[in-house]
């Protein structure tokens, strides 16, 4: 008995549709995409973007015509044009925002940026000398009569300045104090840091202190408890290798209840019994009291460098307001050694970055921070404001402002900071419904707005739009709900 013949294969799929590569090209030199982002990024978009096609119909789907392709390619070197860091509108009402770029600069930290970006600095020039000077010398002087320290030096962060902090200082014991143990010798095991396991903490990325402290090259030594340590914890840790007591703020999150930390100055004075160094990760450290705007009594600079610590390490980027920054102030003799250490250079900050930090540092000493700093200026913003601000932007919305609502609402300050801590403001709230692709054509429009969800509709918060964006924002809102 004869088998039954396999059926036919297939016709293969047909390609022909695909336009050629050099006709894309033409397409988009014709577009000017060539002159905005390179020969190569737009042939390297091409072949991607005919790829995807190829793979598409050779999965099933029906091939579009070479002009539907052409669009396509032409829509997604547009986008490409853009940039992948661009400038988007914060209307979610986090203030400093770790995933928005934190804190936004004030106009004069921008124009000394710019300034120092332009042409040539005496970054590590000494103009009356006419010889090499000291690069970290520039922002010394406004933080010490800021903070009140004796000495102060600046990183690239505040992750690095605590890493740096703990290996600088690891090596040897400063001044030692009457009751203090002999110096140890090397061979005889790692030196220790002391740190209580209720500050064990991790922030955003993954980064630990536990990791930090491996890093730096100590051994760790937890003491207490998650929710309770006292200072007999500390003392009876404290041995021959013992070099570093070492508190950390918990700023982005809390503990609350049964509940007892010890107090920084007491960590000082067992310091300088024993000749240990005490440092300080502050985290989010501000120079302004935070009672006055309800954000509680979140400790300032100032008062931990008057408790004693050696060294006090906080961020320029949060409540600050300042460019990316670690720093490091206190006692002259432990930022020396920093100084000094050999990461010290891999860490250091560049002119740009120093100009922005001694613009924004003279805002406080002017007594101006809170109407010139934008993180303090938003901060700052009183619900009656901010009401007026969300009114005007459903007015301007004219048909499409009919279907919003001007509601109360809450602002987070966040980027670690002031955690559980908000704030009163008021809100445009969208029309309900579907609110995830509302949100999603949002981010897509030029400037991308970033908003949040509440209740079943997308909120925007005035309280972190920037001076200036109130057009640009409604402009995205009526085409995203126009969509």
């Amino acid at each position: 008995m004869t088998a039954p013949k396999s059926p036919p294969a297939a016709p293969p799929p047909d390609l022909r549709n695909l336009p050629r590569t050099d006709r894309l090209l033409e397409a988009a030199a014709r577009a000017g995409l060539v002159a905005r982002i390179g020969h190569g990024a737009v042939v390297e978009g091409i072949r991607a973007a005919l790829d995807g096609h190829r793979q598409a119909i050779l999965a099933g789907r029906p091939c579009p015509s070479p002009d539907a392709i052409e669009r396509d390619v032409l829509a997604r070197l547009e986008e490409a044009a853009r940039g992948s860091l661009r400038p988007v509108v914060n209307a979610t009402g986090v203030v400093i925002h770790t995933n928005l770029g934190r804190a936004p600069l004030s106009s004069a930290a921008i124009d000394a940026m710019r300034r120092a970006a332009e042409g040539y600095t005496n970054l590590e020039y000494d103009l009356e000398a006419g010889e090499r000077g000291d690069r970290y010398g520039h922002a010394e002087a406004p933080l010490c009569r800021l903070t009140g320290a004796e000495a102060a030096v600046v990183v690239n962060n505040n992750a690095s300045a605590v890493m740096l902090a703990l290996a600088a200082l690891m090596d040897a014991p400063p001044a030692r104090g009457p009751d203090a143990a002999p110096a140890l010798a090397p061979p005889d095991g790692l030196p220790e840091v002391v740190v209580s396991r209720g500050q064990l903490v991790e922030i955003g990325g993954g980064f630990r202190i536990p990791d930090v402290l491996r890093r730096s090259g100590a051994a760790l030594v937890e003491v207490g408890t998650t929710n309770r340590t006292y200072l007999r914890d500390y003392e009876a840790a404290v041995g021959p290798r013992t070099r570093i007591l070492l508190a950390v703020h918990r700023s982005n999150f809390r503990l609350s209840g049964f509940v007892h930390d010890t107090p920084l100055e007491e960590l000082v004075e067992l310091g300088r019994r024993r000749g240990l160094w005490v440092v300080d990760d502050l985290g989010s450290g501000t120079l302004l009291p935070t009672r006055p705007f309800g954000l509680g009594d979140e400790p300032t600079v100032q008062e931990r460098v008057r408790a004693g610590a050696d060294l006090v390490c906080f961020s320029g980027d949060k409540l600050l307001g300042a460019p990316q920054a670690g720093i490091l102030a206190g006692r002259r003799e432990a930022v020396l050694r920093v100084k000094r250490h050999p990461l010290m250079r891999a860490l250091r900050v560049d002119k740009v970055t120093l100009a922005g930090l001694l613009a924004t540092l003279a805002h406080y000493e002017r007594g101006e921070a809170i109407r010139a700093i934008p993180v303090w200026r938003a901060i700052a913003a009183t619900p009656e404001e901010l009401r007026a601000r969300a009114e005007a932007w459903r007015a301007a919305l004219g048909d499409a402002g009919a279907r919003c609502a001007v509601l109360p609402g809450r602002s987070a300050v966040g980027g670690g900071s002031l955690p559980e801590v908000t704030v009163p403001t008021f809100v445009l709230a969208l029309p309900a419904g579907a609110p995830d692709a509302l949100l999603a054509r949002l981010r897509r429009g030029a400037p991308p707005v970033v908003g949040r969800i509440e209740e079943d509709r997308v909120v925007l918060d005035p309280r972190t739009v920037m001076p200036g964006e109130d057009d640009a924002l409604v402009h995205a809102v009526r085409a995203a709900l126009a969509t």
